[in-house]
Formats: structure tokens, sequence, C-alpha cells
């Protein structure tokens, strides 16, 4: 699979943060326990309007006003399977975006098996994970440890090309420069703060914001790369106040609230 590297465009990165602010997409999720107020609140700040939505009698109700999907296996269930599957099916139907964040893929079979039956419905629009997510999806051993991932980036590029081709989708994987690629364009992203590996839920997030540009954006692969280069912005930008995991959380919700176009063309103008 031949493809072309791409920098991120600070013109189009502030274009696309503009008409996601304008348009306020409805994204629905259905995530994980953990995280859901940590995502409903990324959404609110980026200029989304969240929905945490998991009930299948509301499911395809919420699908005909929602842009956008995300899907993530995090705390799963066999009822939230059977909505997962039903969510996927509608908004696939309606061709609108739908990510996958296949939290812990490669931990157990129930977990692995649910991402690779999402994947196989071929309505998945992007795929976002670790690099240990990513290649157990693909049938790659990387080096997992529960949701942490012990691999690097680029370890998971074959096995990111390998769904890509097969599914048909926009692969990200996030780490400390994050990868995405589709089948015929690539992105890399550098940037983000080491502490974001002490806060749970920072992938959740980005699967989430990823959906937000998605919705706005049907190049996938540019959709999720200024997805993850808003992430890495916010993180910078909140380490520099934060005296730990704590008070990060709370200034990264108000780096998103605040991004600005200036922060995009000082970081991305070059690019």
């Amino acid at each position: 699979m031949n493809t072309i590297e791409k920098n991120i465009s600070a013109i189009d990165f502030v274009h696309d943060l503009a008409r996601l602010r304008a348009a306020t997409p409805l994204v629905q999720n259905i995530t994980n326990y953990v995280v859901m107020n940590n995502t409903a609140n990324a959404l609110l700040a980026i200029g989304a309007s969240p929905a945490m939505v998991h009930a299948r009698e509301e499911i395809a109700e919420f699908a005909a006003i929602s842009s956008a999907l995300v899907v993530n296996i995090g705390t799963l269930s066999p009822p939230w399977v059977l909505s997962m599957l039903k969510a996927v099916g509608h908004f696939g139907t309606q061709k609108k975006p739908i990510v996958l964040d296949p939290v812990g893929a490669g931990a157990t079979t129930f977990r692995t098996t649910t991402a690779i039956d999402l994947l196989e419905t071929g309505h998945i629009s992007i795929v976002r994970g670790n690099a240990a997510e990513i290649m157990a999806l693909a049938g790659h051993t990387g080096a997992g440890r529960g949701v942490d991932s012990l691999s690097k980036t680029n370890e998971a590029e074959d096995a990111a090309k390998f769904l890509a081709s097969k599914y048909n989708v926009t692969v990200c994987v996030s780490g400390e420069v994050d990868m995405i690629l589709n089948q015929g364009t690539k992105y890399n992203v550098v940037g983000g703060h080491p502490i974001m590996t002490k806060v749970t839920g920072m992938g959740c997030t980005a699967s989430a914001i990823c959906a937000a540009f998605a919705a706005i954006e049907p190049d996938f692969a540019r959709a999720a790369s200024h997805a993850m280069a808003t992430m890495a912005i916010a993180a910078e930008q909140a380490a520099k106040q934060a005296a730990g995991p704590g008070s990060f959380q709370m200034h990264f919700i108000d780096a998103l609230h605040t991004l600005s176009e200036g922060q995009i063309i000082s970081k991305y103008a070059s690019k």
C-alpha cells in the first residue's frame, strides 16, 4: 500500500476548527463508564455536543439526529455489544462517520473479537488506538498491559496498513508520535506531554474529538490528524499550568475551549 506523507496545514486546521465550532455536531458516544464525564466535557469544550446514549431502544432515533458515533469498548458487556452493533448499523446505513476505540484489544478474547466484529460490519470510518491495540486487531504481536501499550507507534505501522487496506478505514495510532494513515495518506503528529499517560481516558478523549472533526470533514485522515493535533496543543498548554495529573485535567479542558488560531499557526504555519 503506497501512501503520500502529508504535513498538517495550519490553514486547513484553522478552517476545520471553525467549521466544527459553527456546526456544533452532535456526537453519540457508546463509551465506557470510566470516561463518560471526561469525554462529554472535552466535546463540549472543543465546540461539539455530546450524547452518551447506550440503550438499544434509543439507538435509531439518536442515529437520525446525530452527526457522528463513537464506539468505545472500554467496559464491555454483552448488552452493550448489541447496542454497539445496532448503532454501527444505523449510522453506517446513513453514511455517518463512526470511530472505533478498541480499548484493551489483545487483552482478552471477548474484547478482541468484539472489536473485529465491529470492523467486519464495513461501516467503521476511523480506528483509533494505541500501538498494542492496533497490532492485536491485525493479528500481530505487540507488548500490551491491559489498556496500556508498551509498543511504539512505528512498530504498529504494518498492522495499521493492513487494517486500512482490509477494512477501508483510517487508522490512528496514538503514542509519543501519533500516526494517522489510510490507503492514500499518512500524517505524523508530534506533540503532547508525558503527563498525559498519568491521566485516565486521554485516548478515549482523542477518539471522541476524532469523531467531532469527522462530523464536518469527510477526509477522515485529515479529520483525525486535526483531532490529534488538537490534543497535542491542548496538552502542551495545560502542562504549562498544571501541578500534577489532577490539575492537568482541569487545564486541559480549558485549553480545548480556548484553542485559538494563533496557537495553531504558531505550531503548524511552517509545516
